[in-house]
């Protein structure tokens, strides 16, 4: 579990060498948050994106507002939330904005009252489900896929959706023993959020999750980590990671496959929102409407490899380009109160139970 501060502009231009105006059709009184948040000066951002994948990002919204101060930390999900509670406990100030791919725990945080209410001037452009109580927001439009190791893994082996990877780690468990890897569910709320996911739309889901024990899977809590493994050899196959990152990986290692399952394709989006205890919220206010803009989508979709959830723009890392792929079997995950119902204690300490079952073939 890495965690690291990119310190992104402490010495930057002048703080007044930026006019504050309003974004071309913003509201006309937007310059006022501008204005306040060039007087604050800072912004302390909590993500689960990673700081080399957001740097075009950063580096951006960093040149549109020069004088603001940015402290981006990288955090795995458990431990963003983790961070962020305690210090919502201790009173004493939080991050001004989290942006998390653990859509289920970003929600709780946002219904327990943490999160500042504000409605961006770019929920027009957004899909629905992507805008909660103008309190949560969807960020990103990222399929969940498999990966394998092109080299290592024969052409009729790679499996096109769930029922396949079944059947194949039932028929060759022997020589998939040790091979296949996955995030772990008991120690990433990511992990946690796509098991619980595909219980909902892939009936034999347990069984494939018992054919993950009896092969040996190994569980880990990085996707980065996932992918390096795979790309080496160590592993051939894994299973539920960001299409975003597996996309940014091919780009460099040719032999690295990507498959969107044909049967469904859960469809993620990193949610962000500002927190009620910000001593930053105008720069929070900013930041998220920069990267809801077209301006800081386009940069998601060509230079981060995130996926655009906006629908007006083109690209590999897009909606769009997932819709042509896949058509009708994208399953977005909503922001909804529904992903409330795997948090409760007792259901998760049951699916624990039975995960820990399956991982010894039970």
């Amino acid at each position: 579990m890495k965690t690291f501060v990119a310190a992104i502009a402490a010495v930057v231009l002048a703080a007044g060498s930026a006019a504050a105006q309003a974004p071309q059709n913003y509201p006309a009184d937007y310059a006022k948050i501008v204005e306040a948040a060039k007087k604050e000066g800072k912004l302390i951002v909590y993500s689960t994106t990673d700081a080399a994948s957001s740097s075009a990002l950063l580096k951006d919204f960093q040149a549109l507002y020069p004088g603001i101060a940015l402290e981006y930390s990288d955090l795995n999900s458990t431990e963003l939330y983790n961070r962020f509670i305690a210090e919502a406990a201790a009173g004493s100030g939080t991050a001004d904005l989290l942006w998390s791919s653990a859509m289920d725990l970003q929600v709780k945080l946002v219904a327990d009252g943490q999160a500042l209410t504000y409605a961006s001037p770019e929920i027009p452009a957004l899909p629905k489900w992507a805008a909660w109580k103008n309190q949560a927001y969807g960020t990103t439009y990222e399929p969940i896929t498999f990966i394998y190791n092109k080299r290592l893994v024969p052409a009729e082996d790679v499996p096109q959706d769930h029922a396949a990877l079944l059947k194949l780690l039932t028929t060759k468990t022997d020589a998939y023993k040790g091979k296949i890897t996955a995030y772990d569910p008991e120690r990433s709320g990511v992990g946690y959020l796509f098991v619980n996911e595909d219980v909902k739309y892939f009936p034999q889901a347990w069984e494939l999750f018992k054919a993950f024990g009896k092969a040996g899977i190994k569980v880990y809590t990085s996707a980065g980590a996932m992918i390096e493994r795979v790309s080496s050899g160590e592993h051939t196959i894994a299973y539920g990671i960001f299409g975003s990152y597996a996309l940014a990986r091919s780009k460099k290692d040719p032999n690295l496959g990507i498959i969107m399952p044909k049967d469904y394709t859960l469809i993620t989006s990193r949610v962000a929102f500002i927190s009620k205890q910000a001593k930053n919220p105008n720069a929070a206010k900013l930041f998220l409407d920069y990267i809801l803009s077209k301006r800081g989508q386009t940069i998601i979709a060509n230079e981060a490899d995130l996926y655009t959830l906006r629908a007006d723009i083109d690209g590999e890392a897009t909606a769009k380009r997932v819709g042509e792929l896949i058509g009708d079997k994208a399953r977005p995950v909503p922001i909804s109160d529904e992903l409330l119902g795997t948090l409760d204690a007792k259901k998760r300490l049951q699916f624990i139970k039975l995960w820990q079952a399956a991982m010894k073939g039970q």
